[in-house]
């Protein structure tokens, strides 16, 4: 499983013009799930989102959770973290998962999330859609599921 994070300071997401998630402060969180993915790489991946300080203290330093400063996360499925550029000029998208397991899988991070306490919002699996952000810092990190388990985390 890979995620895009990406710290704001308002996020959005439209379908056919209708907005299908809002936030204010909080984290823009894009979800890509791949074929050998699992139920704990998203509650691997949850964990690090519910503890990751990358909010600026009184100080300015990167000290703070999502929670600790009242925010929320939007929470974003796309297939195309998993597009590998590595041969010809169109993306493969071999490695990524099937849209029943890869909806399953989502659907099971946005409820995980949800259990540990964090106010989610979200986008509208498998439908086209207009994602408008206003990044803070901007600070944008990305995290694999795979490399976190082969370290230990």
């Amino acid at each position: 499983m890979r995620i895009v994070i990406q710290r704001v300071k308002q996020a959005l997401v439209e379908v056919d013009g209708a907005i299908t998630g809002q936030i204010g402060v909080g984290l823009l969180v894009f979800v890509g799930i791949g074929k050998d993915d699992e139920c704990k790489d998203a509650d691997l991946l949850v964990d690090k989102l519910a503890k990751l300080r990358i909010f600026n203290d009184e100080a300015g330093k990167m000290n703070l959770d999502v929670q600790q400063v009242g925010g929320a996360l939007l929470i974003v499925s796309q297939f195309t973290l998993y597009g590998s550029i590595s041969k010809g000029r169109r993306p493969s998208f071999d490695e990524a998962a099937g849209p029943e397991k890869a909806q399953a899988l989502y659907d099971y991070f946005v409820q995980t999330a949800r259990l540990q306490g964090l106010k989610v919002e979200t986008g509208m699996f498998r439908a086209s859609m207009q994602v408008k952000l206003i990044n803070d810092g901007p600070v944008t990190i990305l995290s694999d599921s795979k490399s976190l388990l082969k370290n230990g985390d």
